[in-house]
C-alpha cells in the first residue's frame, strides 16, 4: 500500500479546459489522499481550479503553442499545489479588489481572492516569461477517538 503521508506528482499540460478538468481532479484526489475533510477537499479543488484557469485563460491566453505545468506534492505537514503558465507575467498587488463597490457586480475576478481564502498560504513568483502559483494547505492529523 502507498504511503498518503508523502507524494508528488507533475503534469506538463495544453492551455485548454480539458487541462484544468484534470488538474482540478489530481487536486481533489490528493487532497483526499492527504486525508483532508469532505468539505477542504471541496476547496483545494476549487482552488486549483482557480489556478488552472487564470493560467490557462490569463496567463497563456488558450494559445496552443503554451502549455501549463501542475504539480502536487503530499508531505507530512501539507499539500503543496503549483501552477505555472507561460504567459507575460502577473503582478498580484495590481489586481482590483473584487469586494470594492465598483467590483461587486463584476461577473470575472474573484479567482485569486478564493485560492487565498481557500488555501494556508499563496505565493506568486515571476518566470519570465510566466508565473508560478503556489498552493499550501497544511494538514492536520486527525485524532484518534475525538
Amino acid at each position: 500500500m502507498a504511503d498518503s503521508t508523502t507524494s508528488r506528482v507533475s503534469y506538463t499540460l495544453d492551455s485548454s479546459l480539458d487541462s484544468v478538468n484534470k488538474i482540478e481532479q489530481t487536486a481533489e484526489l490528493s487532497a483526499q489522499r492527504a486525508g483532508f475533510d469532505e468539505d477542504t477537499v471541496s476547496h483545494v479543488a476549487m482552488a486549483v481550479r482557480e489556478a488552472a484557469v487564470n493560467a490557462v485563460l490569463h496567463g497563456n491566453s488558450y494559445d496552443p503553442n503554451k502549455h501549463i505545468t501542475a504539480s502536487f506534492e503530499t508531505t507530512p505537514e501539507s499539500l503543496i499545489v503549483r501552477v505555472t503558465d507561460q504567459g507575460p507575467g502577473l503582478n498580484p498587488d495590481t489586481l482590483p479588489d473584487p469586494l470594492a463597490p465598483e467590483n461587486i457586480l463584476r461577473g470575472s475576478g474573484r479567482g485569486i481572492f478564493l485560492i487565498k481564502a481557500f488555501m494556508d498560504e499563496v505565493h506568486f513568483r515571476q518566470l519570465h516569461p510566466g508565473t508560478e502559483l503556489t498552493l499550501i494547505k497544511y494538514r492536520t492529523p486527525a485524532q484518534p477517538g475525538t
